[in-house]
């Protein structure tokens, strides 16, 4: 039998390239071929692959493209800094269905495998009778929550925005206040955004299932509801990061390179007592005011513990406004570190010293706090993260929420010092902290296991596989027939 061949096309943002890269060196540790199709500002991760031995394939395509609007300078979401410019970045994502399209042609791969953000690829896949899988890069619970709050609009039930309101039919009962409903969503605007939703939810529907980086273990209830309750085909292969067996050069690397030396870091850190320093990051895409930032800084202080907090470089603050309190890096200096830019995120997780997480609950960053058994202090900020937050807490219980409200992709704030020096304290300290530790832990010791040969996810995909060689030989069958006719 000829070997399966699988195209993985990841959307053009840091958060979605890591797992879909993981993704194909996944299928690809499996036996299958598998094919990145990338734009020129994310060849470097694909190729550091294939030095480390990974036998995958790459197409470069052009970005951005003609007639898309965006200046020559954006290669990713991560550099859309304001609203105004993401229609033009939603354009772009259309207008790149044609060289994909070409490519599929050339090479006729068994399978695509692409971002929900180009619903187009489901008819792309179906013109070359091929099937397509969804990637949300999210939790079930996530996608669970969101379709609930577009099919029953509970937020309309309530007087004021700071009212709490139930999300019916789900396992849990999980509440939410209106702010932390995207606003396009809650008052029904119709703009780019909302279209592209609208298409994303519909080719979901009509793919050929979705794949998600998570595993059984961690959200039984969900994913059962995904697939029975919302009866879409799933398959939960991850944490795809456990699937990799990759030294510390890969995880220093992992995304973007570092801005400070990793020995340096794992040196600091190595100096302090196990679980006694927290760390503080929020993502890749997400901003806040200086007014936040400082408020963050100041309970730090008032939390007493000790820190590695990263600021992102040119995007978290003005350069020329001070937003740190005077004296902050002089006082703190022996039990705090701050990294301006991209940290080696989880080298620094899983050292002993690292007690705890403040985390914005991106999927990509609740997964590495899971795997590597921290509990988090919740601090979602926009997209789905609000929807991670319940799993944390709620669910899992192995995190507290620092109260966040407003869902805001930039210039976030709101959470005062206090809030922040509690959260802390109480996944770092006491018989609170303690039992979220060691539940924790037990998360951690199941996605260890849910990777593993007969664990959850590695027999998931092995059932995947299988499908796809099965889909491929009826295929292939079909073409034979018609030929011999």
């Amino acid at each position: 039998m000829n070997q399966l061949h699988v195209f993985f096309f990841p959307y053009l943002a840091h958060g979605h390239m890591i797992p879909t890269l993981e993704m194909a060196k996944l299928f690809a540790s499996r036996g299958v071929q598998a094919t990145m199709i990338v734009t020129p500002g994310f060849v470097e991760p694909v190729e550091n692959a294939r030095k480390s031995g990974f036998n995958i394939g790459i197409h470069v395509i052009k970005f951005p493209p003609e007639e898309s609007g965006l200046p020559d300078g954006i290669t990713s979401a991560d550099q859309i800094k304001s609203d105004d410019m993401f229609p033009k970045f939603v354009k772009s994502m259309e207008l790149l269905q044609e060289p994909v399209e070409k490519l599929l042609e050339e090479f006729r791969p068994d399978c695509l495998v692409a971002d929900m953000f180009f619903p187009w690829a489901t008819d792309t896949a179906a013109k070359f009778d091929i099937p397509r899988l969804l990637f949300h890069g999210t939790s079930f619970l996530a996608l669970c929550t969101s379709q609930h709050m577009r099919i029953y609009k509970p937020y309309k039930n309530v007087s004021s925005d700071s009212e709490e309101f139930v999300l019916p039919n789900l396992p849990h009962q999980l509440k939410f206040t209106r702010t932390q409903v995207p606003d396009f969503a809650r008052e029904e605007i119709v703009n780019e955004i909302t279209k592209l939703l609208t298409k994303v939810y519909e080719s979901e529907t009509r793919s050929y299932g979705v794949l998600f980086n998570s595993f059984y273990e961690l959200e039984p209830d969900y994913a059962d509801h995904y697939r029975k309750v919302l009866r879409r085909n799933a398959w939960h292969i991850g944490p795809l990061l456990l699937c990799n067996k990759e030294g510390e050069d890969f995880k220093a690397q992992r995304g973007k390179e570092s801005a400070i030396d990793e020995h340096e870091c794992l040196e600091w850190l190595n100096s302090k007592e196990p679980n006694s320093v927290v760390y503080i990051c929020f993502g890749s895409i997400a901003t806040f005011t200086a007014k936040q930032l400082y408020e963050i800084a100041k309970g730090l202080e008032i939390s007493g513990q000790k820190f590695i907090w990263v600021v992102r470089e040119g995007k978290n603050q003005d350069e020329n406004e001070n937003w740190l309190p005077e004296g902050f890096e002089e006082r703190t200096k022996d039990k705090g570190l701050i990294i301006r830019g991209w940290a080696p995120q989880l080298l620094i997780l899983e050292n002993k010293a690292i007690g705890g997480f403040v985390t914005h609950c991106g999927w990509n960053s609740t997964l590495e706090g899971v795997c590597s058994g921290v509990p988090m202090v919740t601090w979602p900020v926009f997209a789905e993260q609000f929807y991670n937050e319940k799993l944390v807490t709620e669910v899992l219980r192995i995190g507290v929420s620092v109260g966040s409200k407003q869902w805001k992709r930039v210039a976030s704030e709101g959470v005062e010092r206090e809030a922040i020096a509690l959260g802390i304290r109480k996944i770092m300290e006491g018989e609170e902290g303690a039992e979220m530790r060691r539940r924790a832990q037990e998360c951690k010791e199941q996605a260890r296991k849910a990777v593993e040969e007969d664990g959850s996810s590695y027999t998931d995909l092995s059932a995947l596989l299988q499908e796809l060689n099965t889909y491929r030989l009826g295929v292939n069958t079909l073409k034979f027939n018609n030929c011999s006719i």
